[in-house]
């Protein structure tokens, strides 16, 4: 690799060296969702659209800040492979086995670490079982899951939206797409916070998460149900059991994470911006407008791994050598200069933003994981008409992690809540309207 491999990056959160070649740290005690965009800024400043990094102690790799570079690295697959074993650290044995990076980028036999032909069996698989999903019946799901939820803590007159909400409702929901009871959904949930930490505890995660879907797997051969692991396991493709266990693990990690973030930050949004809050209420704005807009200026996932450089080349101004790691800076690229309008921010009903990534791996739940961001937001604004944050916003935690940013809670209180008249509506995802259904192939 054309830049040097220390044994371990200059601190999180100081400043990045202006000297080429010069990796910077993106991980660590002071690196969280809310300081990352800085360092972004000023790894552009030193370097350009492609600059070096360290995601571990001695793991060097290029983060792409560059809108067009990303774009790039995307869609040419002859030049950036999907595959990890393509990975130079990694074939000369310069990766610990209990690196804590390991677990985001070690090769599974899932979509998103193949190429070609075998990307396309796969996502094929898993794009039919994403369609099994009822829109109408998902909402229904969404917003009973929701308000259930709500009136578990609407006598309290406060909560923390990210645990007892954001991070709450898309489990539930989840699960119920995926055929597991919540106590199995919750697992999952914390199996999923482990591994996207990227600390020592990620590698435990890990083997955690593939028991719990190893047995769920085995339980879906026996007994097939309305659900996506059947819809994978049944499917033309002729998946085996090991590349179900990985495809639900590409699925549960990257849409249950993301869609949290996307839940909580964008009810933080809401309640820190008062234009914004206003426009939303007056009509002028719609929900959909204000989750393009979180999408744009805050990505539910920051960095998302990897591509492997298929040859030496001159990328973003840099010297690439073949199998070098290359990682997506969603959030830097969005926040590009060379794309924004003028003034800095993007425009209201612009969706070419790379939250959801670009190319032939471009999510494919982003219409799903949309659907429930919109439906919890919109049902907590109306159950909770007077909604404030209880904390100076400067004093919101974040989570620890250099893929994902997200609020680590959301604290508010209110007084007035409007509850639908009845029964509490059912809160786990056993008692939820089934949102799956079997689709012919």
């Amino acid at each position: 690799m054309s830049m040097p491999h220390p044994t371990a990056g200059p601190a999180a959160g100081c400043p990045v060296s202006s000297a080429p070649g010069t990796p910077a740290a993106l991980y660590g005690p002071g690196l969280d969702g809310n300081t990352m965009p800085d360092l972004y800024e000023r790894l552009r400043a030193a370097h350009g659209p492609v600059a070096p990094v360290t995601l571990a102690p001695g793991i060097d790799a290029w983060l792409v800040l560059g809108h067009r570079e990303l774009l790039r690295l995307t869609r040419e697959e002859q030049d950036f492979s999907h595959d990890p074993r393509r990975w130079s650290l990694l074939r000369e044995g310069r990766v610990p086995p209990d690196s804590p990076i390991l677990p985001m980028v070690g090769w599974r036999p899932a979509l998103l670490f193949a190429d070609g032909q075998q990307h396309r069996r796969m996502r094929g698989a898993v794009s039919d079982a994403l369609a099994g999903i009822n829109g109408h019946e998902l909402r229904r799901s969404v917003r009973a899951a929701a308000e259930g939820l709500i009136a578990g803590f609407a006598a309290h007159g406060e909560a923390d939206l990210v645990a007892a909400y954001a991070r709450t409702l898309p489990m539930r929901v989840i699960a119920g797409l995926l055929g597991v009871d919540d106590r199995t959904g919750r697992e999952l949930v914390e199996a999923v916070a482990g591994l996207v930490s990227a600390t020592s505890g990620a590698r435990d995660a890990s083997r955690r998460m593939g028991t719990i879907l190893q047995g769920l797997i085995e339980e879906k051969r026996r007994v097939r149900g309305d659900d996506i692991v059947s819809a994978l396991l049944h499917h033309p493709a002729h998946l085996t059991d090991e590349e179900v266990l990985h495809n639900l693990v590409v699925m549960f990690v990257a849409g249950n994470q993301t869609t949290v973030n996307w839940i909580a930050t964008t009810l933080r949004i809401l309640l820190c911006d008062p234009a914004l809050r206003s426009s939303l209420s007056g009509g002028h704005l719609s929900v959909d407008d204000a989750l393009d807009l979180v999408l744009w200026r805050f990505p539910p996932t920051q960095n998302f791994p990897a591509r492997y450089a298929t040859r030496d080349m001159r990328f973003g101004g840099q010297d690439v050598r073949a199998g070098d790691m290359l990682i997506l800076g969603l959030a830097a690229a969005n926040a590009d200069p060379e794309v924004l309008p003028a003034g800095g921010a993007p425009v209201v009903g612009n969706r070419s933003h790379l939250a959801f990534g670009a190319g032939p791996h471009t999510c494919p739940a982003q219409d799903p994981a949309r659907l429930i961001t919109r439906t919890a937001v919109d049902t907590i604004r109306h159950r909770l008409p007077d909604l404030e944050l209880a904390v100076p916003e400067d004093e919101l935690r974040w989570i620890n992690s250099p893929w994902s940013k997200g609020l680590g809670t959301l604290p508010v209180r209110f007084t007035s809540p409007q509850l639908p008249r009845g029964p509490v509506p059912p809160q786990s995802a056993e008692a939820l309207t089934p949102a799956w259904q079997p689709r012919p192939h």
